[in-house]
């Protein structure tokens, strides 16, 4: 039985729904896939009409904390159990950003290799691998003709990849990669550190210049919430901005 509460008060009542039922969701602890209350139950627990909470409904749709499967009802979304603890946002690829910026990229392979999860444990984390899961490590390098743009090191559960892999493959797109095993990401969980490139890299890259490099440290999640990628991206601070929305 849900407990009633009045959402009377000065936000407007689409707004207050959709706080109301985010409250509802951490206090029943509720999970990835569980289910929301009917239309029904949700009105009358809030004291609001249909619309109104339909339009609740909407706006937790737009920012991905729930899925609606037609016939079956609303779902939780991985967003939902991570929006409290770090922002969520729609996945974007790279070296799709970088093309909108006006950008000619091209990615280099500086190394990859299969490997076990305990060799990164932050990783491991990240991704919910047991120590033995086989991982994909991937060092990879976009610049624009001899400038290096962005330096990424990503990992990704060796089975959410194709099978005969070479540098080649990882080259192209990782987001295509996924999706030939229909593991591509949808959404991510993301930090932006302001930090140095890691030791030895700076060489590496033909980067020796005294560049602030801001690192996106992201879990990248497919639309059922399953972590397939854990990345550290460093973008140089001197090229790039990004700009956060706090709710």
């Amino acid at each position: 039985m849900l407990k009633q509460r009045s959402l009377r008060q000065t936000k407007s009542v689409g707004q207050q729904a959709r706080d109301a039922v985010v409250d509802m969701i951490l206090r029943q602890n509720m999970k990835v896939g569980d289910k929301l209350p009917s239309e029904t139950e949700l009105s009358q627990t809030f004291d609001i009409s249909r619309p109104m909470l339909r339009e609740a409904l909407r706006l937790l749709e737009q920012e991905g904390l729930v899925r609606t499967e037609h016939g079956r009802g609303r779902f939780l979304s991985a967003a939902s159990a991570l929006t409290i603890a770090r922002p969520i946002t729609a996945y974007e690829s790279i070296t799709v950003m970088l093309r909108e910026l006006g950008y000619t990229p091209e990615t280099k392979v500086l190394s990859w290799r299969e490997g076990r999860a305990d060799e990164d444990e932050i990783a491991a984390t990240a991704l919910g691998c047991t120590p033995d899961t086989s991982l994909i490590f991937v060092e990879r390098l976009r610049v624009q003709g001899s400038d290096p743009l962005v330096y990424s090191i990503e990992v990704v559960p060796r089975d959410c990849l194709p099978a005969g892999l070479g540098a080649d493959d990882l080259a192209g797109s990782l987001n295509d990669l996924l999706g030939r095993q229909q593991q591509q990401p949808r959404m991510s969980s993301a930090s932006v550190t302001a930090t140095d490139l890691p030791m030895g890299v700076g060489g590496l890259i033909n980067s020796h210049e005294n560049h602030c490099w801001l690192l996106i440290t992201e879990t990248c999640l497919t639309d059922e919430g399953v972590p397939v990628v854990y990345a550290r991206d460093y973008h140089r601070g001197d090229l790039f901005s990004f700009n956060f929305s706090r709710r």
